[in-house]
């Protein structure tokens, strides 16, 4: 079965402390009027620093680029990483859509990258799926990626995006899922992004972690999000499977390392 939703949880507002009351008499202190004119024109100076600040810097803070190569390379790289790039070598990828742009069948994936059902999936069925429907032209993938499970999903979410825009978010999905840690517990974090994105070769490093914060990156995200509720997506892996330019039906899989009914599927839409 998909793995389940998990809720985001509310933050609860904390409420505002009591004010702190003076030990002293309830006697109260007139302020200078000299003193409140200097700290006014101390806040509204500050105040224009913020919007400054916040202006010139884009709104946001960029992720350090220090350590890491210029250029994505083998050297150094995460494990697995030679075999990732093995798999996708050759096969074309545009944004988030992977194969034949002309190939006669489709399979859409929801996928959250911190998700141990998809990570059995795309290590164990997909690689097989790949060299034998997509390198050959029969089918091309659409990834759609959520952020069910957690911050550290938000975070690779973001970065894989990011990768689309230089054609590789298949290898940094790839990568990330054969270098998965436990759900929740921080292993998805910028240092580990950062050797992710630095091991797939030819990748301009430095772009990528850049990008991460940009608006197009949300905008995206938040793409894929209005997408799921369309779809119903109610976990991951989600998959639908038809001819091009259809809706395709959905592909259950009861075992993630069974890949029987999605070759059943595909081999069902292509007649």
């Amino acid at each position: 079965m998909p793995s389940g939703k998990k809720s985001k949880q509310m933050r609860l507002i904390a409420a505002a402390p009591p004010p702190v009351q003076s030990k002293g008499g309830s006697r109260r202190r007139q302020a200078n009027p000299k003193v409140l004119a200097i700290a006014s024109a101390v806040v509204v100076l500050a105040a224009i620093g913020i919007v400054l600040g916040v202006t010139l810097g884009g709104g946001s803070k960029k992720p350090s680029t220090s350590g890491y190569p210029a250029v994505g390379t083998l050297t150094n790289a995460l494990p697995a990483a030679s075999d990732v790039n093995t798999l996708f070598k050759g096969i074309p990828q545009n944004g988030f859509t992977l194969g034949d742009p002309k190939a006669p069948v489709t399979m859409v994936e929801y996928i959250d990258l911190q998700c141990p059902i998809c990570q059995r999936f795309e290590t164990q069925v997909m690689p097989d799926i790949i060299k034998s429907y997509v390198r050959t032209g029969k089918v091309k993938v659409e990834v759609r990626v959520l952020d069910f499970i957690g911050a550290d999903s938000s975070r690779g979410r973001k970065a894989m995006i990011a990768t689309a825009s230089q054609n590789k978010a298949f290898n940094f999905a790839e990568l990330l899922y054969y270098n998965q840690g436990a759900e929740n517990t921080g292993w998805l974090s910028d240092a580990m992004v950062g050797q992710a994105v630095s091991s797939i070769p030819g990748v301009h490093v430095h772009q990528a972690l850049n990008l991460q914060s940009a608006g197009s990156v949300a905008s995206q995200a938040s793409e894929f999000d209005t997408l799921a509720t369309s779809d119903q997506v109610q976990g991951t892996p989600t998959l639908y499977v038809g001819q091009s330019g259809t809706k395709g039906l959905e592909v259950s899989l009861p075992n993630p390392a069974d890949g029987r009914p999605l070759v059943r599927a595909l081999n069902n839409a292509l007649g």
